[in-house]
């Protein structure tokens, strides 16, 4: 235990903050346990992926990327279509199929008819697929055609991972800079397991991890009594304390070859994420599904997840933790 408050002495001496004198070893570690959370260091993984494919224009960009990525996990490939099953539809997925060098050996097509969002998560479910694959356009506002709404009823539903693509190309590249979100380390770990293995497994050349502390409780723990620079040595030793935590969590966590940059957050959670994510030019955020769906609160009063999903900043992994 005073090992690990030792530790933290010592790291915060290197980065060139001491904490006040008077904090002693087991009160340092009292506000730190809960931080420290057990690690697993298995690395996640998708197995079986599926894309949910309409015909549109962005149809072969889609596939390229579905077919990058399934390279990428060594994963089956599931493709979704929800539309009358006839012969003029069957010659365009054969066409797009020969076309990409996609062999029908090596792949499974489902066609279905009904409603588009509860088919697909219905064959999701049935196909047991680790991770969905969705076209998205940015924007709430245009969503009034199939790829748009449907990628936001299946964000909100869907039991599996899903990775929207807000701009599929059909020349892919990598995900260069990747921004995993963490509100909670305990329930958001797998999320960014999850972020760090595509990062090292795509080469990633950023990976940012942005760790939320709750504003109001910065705010109530720096005031005091005491003079401004003791204050702002609390808050200072408070958001090292984040970073810290994060870094602990990350110690049995494969990131080699990974360039990991902490930023910590005490702002609004949506918008800072999704202003963050615009500044830095990202090109993926991953982020932890919530333990429950959104009830009506929810819908009355948008989450950090209902903000993303209304104005994307860029593609947008969503990692369920399987059951």
């Amino acid at each position: 235990m005073f090992a690990i408050a030792k530790d933290f002495r010592r790291r915060w001496h290197h980065s060139g903050y001491i904490p006040p004198k008077n904090t002693s070893l087991p009160s340092l570690f009292a506000v730190l346990s809960p931080l420290i959370i057990p690690i697993v260091s298995t690395p996640v993984n998708y197995n079986k992926i599926a894309l949910a494919l309409a015909f549109s224009p962005r149809s072969e960009a889609l596939l390229i990327e579905a077919k990058r990525i399934r390279s990428l996990y060594k994963a089956e490939l599931v493709i979704i279509h929800v539309g009358p099953r006839n012969t003029e539809d069957e010659l365009k997925m054969d066409h797009l199929l020969l076309h990409l060098e996609l062999s029908p050996d090596t792949l499974r097509v489902v066609w279905e008819d009904g409603d588009p969002a509860k088919k697909i998560l219905q064959v999701c479910e049935s196909e047991n697929v680790d991770l969905l694959l969705a076209g998205a356009l940015k924007k709430e506002n245009l969503f009034k055609y199939y790829l748009g709404s449907v990628a936001r009823k299946i964000l909100r539903r869907a039991d599996c991972s899903v990775l929207v693509l807000t701009d599929p190309s059909k020349y892919p590249k990598p995900f260069r800079r990747m921004v995993i979100h963490s509100e909670h380390l305990h329930h958001d770990f797998e999320a960014i397991r999850s972020g760090l293995n595509l990062g090292r497994i795509d080469r990633s050349t950023q990976v940012h991890i942005m760790k939320d502390i709750d504003p109001i409780g910065l705010s109530m723990q720096v005031v005091g009594d005491g003079p401004e620079d003791g204050m702002s040595d609390n808050r200072r030793a408070l958001v090292q304390e984040e970073v810290f935590a994060v870094e602990r969590a990350l110690d049995e966590v494969n990131t080699e070859g990974l360039n990991i940059i902490i930023k910590v957050n005490a702002g609004k959670s949506g918008p800072e994420v999704a202003k963050y994510c615009e500044r830095i030019n990202a090109d993926l955020l991953v982020m932890q599904a919530p333990e429950r769906r959104l009830n009506l609160f929810n819908r009355m009063f948008p989450n950090e997840l209902e903000y993303i999903f209304s104005d994307l900043p860029t593609n947008l992994l969503i990692h369920h933790n399987p059951e």
